[in-house]
């Protein structure tokens, strides 16, 4: 990786730092991170694919309320500190949730079609774009036929005070990305336009000033 983009190795030390005070991101991810979980139908869940896991809050949001009691739950992280807090976090699913420490790859060891649903919240805008096309790659593979794409990340604000700080988002990451956890306003839009990916719904949500993108993609 080059340019402004954190490597997997500075991206562990900014989230090792960061730790449990992730979770006060909720304040403003909370929105979009919902209506994913609405237009994601995790109620059919039975396997879950978390690429970037965090602290376990979301997993634990799906395990708890969401997805059937069979479903089963893996999710890696590049940090070991969120792997350690995630791990303690989901200790009352721990027969049907594994974590993992990843090392920095798009290439997952998964199975071939291992799961239906593959989530990744926040994570896709922390990515240079030839990383993020070979993860999008690498999510078809482990996808079965019927599997969902579930992600949610910042976006660039179209108007008024969306547009003035997804404006100033940008410039603090060109100036010095660990300001703002490496992360970026995207389209996910443009990472979807392949033959791969069919887009079932699309959402823009705005927060505190925050605007961030939910999109929902099946295989085609």
């Amino acid at each position: 990786m080059s340019g402004r983009f954190l490597t997997p190795e500075q991206t562990s030390r900014v989230y090792d730092r960061i730790g449990r005070f992730q979770d006060w991101q909720a304040i403003y991810e909370g929105p979009a991170i919902r209506e994913l979980v609405a237009l994601g139908s995790f109620a059919s869940a039975q396997s879950i694919f978390e690429f970037g896991c965090g602290t376990g809050a979301f997993a634990a949001n799906l395990l708890k309320i969401h997805a059937p009691s069979s479903c089963r739950y893996v999710g890696i992280d590049v940090s070991p500190k969120m792997v350690k807090l995630s791990t303690s976090r989901l200790q009352p699913w721990a027969g049907r949730a594994e974590i993992k420490l990843a090392d920095g790859s798009p290439c997952l060891s998964e199975p071939n079609a291992g799961f239906d649903r593959f989530v990744s919240n926040y994570v896709f805008d922390l990515l240079p774009p030839d990383y993020a096309a070979k993860l999008l790659t690498e999510a078809h593979r482990l996808l079965s036929d019927s599997g969902k794409l579930c992600l949610v990340s910042l976006a660039s604000g179209r108007s008024g005070m969306p547009r003035v700080v997804s404006a100033l988002w940008a410039a603090l990451w060109h100036l010095k990305p660990e300001l703002v956890g490496g992360c970026r306003p995207i389209d996910l839009h443009s990472l979807l336009a392949s033959d791969e990916w069919a887009l079932s719904h699309s959402r823009t949500v705005v927060s505190f000033g925050l605007t961030s993108q939910v999109t929902v993609a099946s295989r085609r």
